[in-house]
């Protein structure tokens, strides 16, 4: 069983990662943006029905360490001298992979080192957000109504889509909803700068070099103007986020244009790419990411275990009933999750959850995308309750319950503040041995007791 306490939202945007926090499991869609940290958007306030937060909360590990502290002031001369330098050196580079010298020269006309990429690439400082708080964004009233509205605005559309893909049109807009708040908040720095910027600096050199190299084969293609490929500092693009490696393999043109087009104003590409890649990680036509359930009295709390699969109706005479207390209709094999814990809800999960996981690996992220999913199909809210009395643990606590949990032989063999199975595991024979339910809940009241 994973355990999700808290989100940790760091400030970055891509598909990687969402976009720059003003006030974001990492992207993989193979979004394969591991190396981007997540980002929690927070727009400027306007309208309530004209924009809401898009969010994007780290990897299901919820783990990053302290900030560094923030660089020096940069010598903007003589480090886009250097800059500079480094974009001849790698033109050869870039030309050895097959792009050519003039869309290279193009995408590089008046590019520069940009250093706000490199100080909030430096100043992703861990923030903390409790499950809870982070669905009451992700489904609030505001997301609901925005995204009923794109639903009817592009219905047919979304319908044509979803019969190409078999994707569920709702889940399609629940993504696009999280992850720029409906085409609202695209990102609007030069994708090319800022990667560029990002593979000249040695952090993650490698990675963006990537990317960069991804984000030229693009402009080779002819699908977008190189100033007109814009998107978040940490290289996301488009109304669903995509990396520039994510949007080669799985972005498709909808439209009939010749153009894949995820950058406009018109979301049609954007959206079929999603269901593309959703399809492709092998999306089930018609099954749900997951159903509310209700667990029994002295539930074996072992068996909530995403390795642990059976059928709805196996589960149903364990006692895990639907919210209307029949057992969950049979659409595959599933697992429970209780990501808070025995006092929060519980979930039965399908396929389908592991399939929108690819596109972030939070259970945050996952569970934020059905469940507005569901509403916008007209669903009910999360009926369970929340233990909105506990607040995230920090990292540095995450940390010390493991010494502290290590210290009374109840070992996490790792003292990484990662809530893991190891340490959920140490979590629930500590509990056991104090009279508690067996949870596996890495809370704040379990670490207060170590103490």
């Amino acid at each position: 069983m994973r355990i999700l306490g808290a989100v940790t939202a760091t400030m970055c945007m891509a598909h990687g990662a969402l976009a720059d926090v003003s006030k974001r499991p990492i992207l993989r869609p193979t979004f394969e943006a591991q190396a981007i940290q997540a980002a929690l958007i927070i727009p400027p306030t306007t309208s309530p029905l004209a924009v809401e937060q898009s969010l994007r909360p780290r990897l299901r590990d919820m783990v990053r360490e302290a900030a560094p502290a923030e660089p020096a002031p940069v010598d903007l001369v003589a480090s886009n001298a250097r800059f500079q330098s480094w974009i001849k050196s790698f033109r050869p580079r870039a030309i050895s992979k097959g792009i050519s010298g003039a869309t290279f020269d193009r995408a590089f006309q008046g590019v520069r080192y940009d250093a706000d990429v490199i100080k909030r690439d430096r100043n992703q400082s861990e923030f903390t957000k409790t499950l809870w708080d982070y669905l009451d964004s992700a489904a609030s009233d505001t997301r609901i109504a925005n995204g009923k509205a794109a639903v009817s605005k592009h219905r047919a559309t979304l319908d044509r889509i979803e019969a190409r893909y078999g994707v569920d049109k709702e889940v399609v807009a629940a993504i696009w909803g999280l992850e720029s708040a409906y085409g609202t908040f695209r990102g609007s720095k030069d994708l090319v700068g800022s990667l560029a910027t990002l593979a000249f600096d040695t952090r993650r050199s490698a990675f963006f070099e990537g990317q960069l190299i991804a984000a030229l084969k693009i402009l080779d293609a002819g699908d977008v103007a190189p100033r007109k490929m814009t998107g978040s500092w940490a290289g996301a693009m488009g109304h669903t986020q995509f990396i520039p490696t994510s949007y080669l393999d799985y972005a498709v043109d909808f439209t009939g244009d010749g153009k894949r087009d995820i950058w406009g104003d018109d979301p049609t590409d954007a959206l079929a790419s999603t269901a593309n890649y959703l399809a492709k990680f092998g999306w089930v036509k018609g099954q749900p990411w997951g159903v509310e359930v209700t667990v029994p009295k002295g539930f074996d709390y072992s068996l909530a275990n995403r390795k642990i699969l059976k059928s709805p109706s196996d589960w149903g005479a364990m006692g895990i009933k639907g919210l209307n207390g029949q057992s969950v209709p049979n659409q595959g094999q599933a697992s429970i999750l209780l990501p808070a814990g025995a006092k929060g809800a519980a979930f039965m999960i399908f396929k389908n959850f592991s399939v929108i996981e690819r596109y972030n690996t939070a259970d945050a992220y996952v569970i934020g995308v059905g469940h507005l999913s569901d509403r916008l199909k007209g669903g009910p809210a999360i009926q369970s309750g929340w233990p909105r009395g506990d607040r995230a643990l920090k990292f540095a606590e995450r940390k010390e319950m493991q010494r502290l949990l290590t210290a009374k032989g109840f070992d996490t063999k790792k003292i990484d503040g990662k809530i893991g199975p190891l340490t959920i595991e140490a979590v629930r024979g500590f509990q056991r041995s104090v009279g508690l339910v067996p949870d596996g809940y890495a809370s704040l009241d379990i670490l207060k007791r170590l103490r």
